[in-house]
């Protein structure tokens, strides 16, 4: 179906040919009706391709379409784009629907037929009864609602986010997620998200996109992302992990990492590979038996305990729930993995 498509497209800034690729050979598909967010650090390229999506950037080389026609030199105001900017940008000498309207009036919409829609709108986002409101009487919350109602009164077939939560508390950033996945959802929205937090992606997303240093490190959907990364970086990128050097033996199965003999769900090519772990992935075992460790610290996480250990392959962290008993600080215990939370990688030189 008609979405977004990025045909190996390559962005610079400047004209001078030695100037580095900040977007670097970027291909994708994003579906009529998905919400795909683009994840990486910062300076990684995800907002020029945001940007480049909107039409405020245009490619160097490569393609954009959007909606089945080639964009890749249509400016903004040609497309079917709106876009909700982190610092929300509304205007202090407006009222709450004035702000709301402001695009349909400049796109000629006589002010009744404006007014009404933006009604409806602000409706939809949970404002109702606010429009003669100012935007310093309302909340961080309130404001991002109704920059969100400006950006959907438009009625896009696109509507695109660049970290549009990074102002808000963390109770607030949760609510609010889930208020914008659900109005994406309901009016079937296609939707290009920016954010560096791999949480805020994993919540809100059919597809991610992980950048790094201008190019597509990986994308898939969120659980494979998380339990099947391709490289250290998306591993490391996509949830905490820590590496290990281990041994791939015999049937492919048996992997040998220090004292520790862990199977692997999946066959691997027997030899040196790292083991990308997952804090969730270790388990606490009899001492004597596994990994011996000795526990150095313990934090109580309000839904889980986070605990600290030492051991022969250095420091290590895992998760216990809430409900278990964790260990006490100074106790000797014995680690072992589970089948989950494991992933081989390539071994890094």
């Amino acid at each position: 179906m008609s979405g977004i498509e990025f045909v190996n497209v390559k962005k610079r800034f400047g004209s001078d040919a030695a100037s580095p690729w900040v977007v670097d050979d970027v291909s994708f598909q994003i579906p009529q009706g998905t919400l795909a967010t683009f994840l990486g650090p910062s300076g990684c390229g995800k907002t020029t391709t945001l940007r480049m999506i909107a039409g405020l950037e245009f490619p160097n080389h490569g393609q954009i379409w959007m909606g089945g026609r080639d964009v890749s030199r249509t400016g903004a105001s040609q497309r079917s784009v709106s876009m909700m900017f982190q610092s929300y940008a509304l205007f202090p000498h407006m009222t709450v629907i004035e702000n709301v309207m402001y695009g349909l009036r400049m796109s000629g919409v006589p002010k009744d037929q404006a007014a009404s829609s933006a009604r409806k709108t602000l409706e939809q986002v949970g404002l109702k009864a606010m429009d003669d409101r100012w935007p310093t009487q309302l909340s961080g919350g309130q404001q991002q609602r109704v920059a969100l109602a400006r950006a959907l009164v438009l009625e896009p077939e696109v509507l695109l986010f660049d970290e549009p939560l990074s102002n808000l508390d963390a109770r607030l950033r949760r609510d609010m997620r889930e208020e914008i996945r659900e109005i994406q959802k309901r009016l079937g929205l296609t939707v290009a998200y920016v954010t560096h937090d791999q949480a805020e992606a994993m919540a809100v997303s059919d597809w991610v996109i992980v950048m790094n240093q201008g190019r597509i490190a990986q994308q898939g959907v969120p659980r494979d992302l998380y339990e099947r990364p391709n490289s250290h970086f998306v591993a490391h990128f996509m949830g905490e992990a820590m590496t290990v050097k281990a041994q791939v033996q015999g049937d492919g199965h048996q992997v040998q990492l220090s004292d520790l003999q862990w199977r692997s769900p999946r066959k691997l090519t027997p030899g040196p590979v790292d083991l990308a772990i997952r804090p969730e992935a270790w388990q606490i075992v009899t001492t004597g038996m596994g990994i011996a460790s000795r526990v150095i610290k313990v934090t109580f996480m309000g839904h889980a305990h986070e605990v600290a250990l030492d051991s022969p392959l250095g420091r290590l962290w895992l998760v216990l729930a809430a409900s278990d008993l964790p260990p006490q600080p100074g106790q000797n215990v014995g680690l072992a993995l589970k089948e989950t939370g494991v992933v081989a990688l390539p071994r890094e030189t």
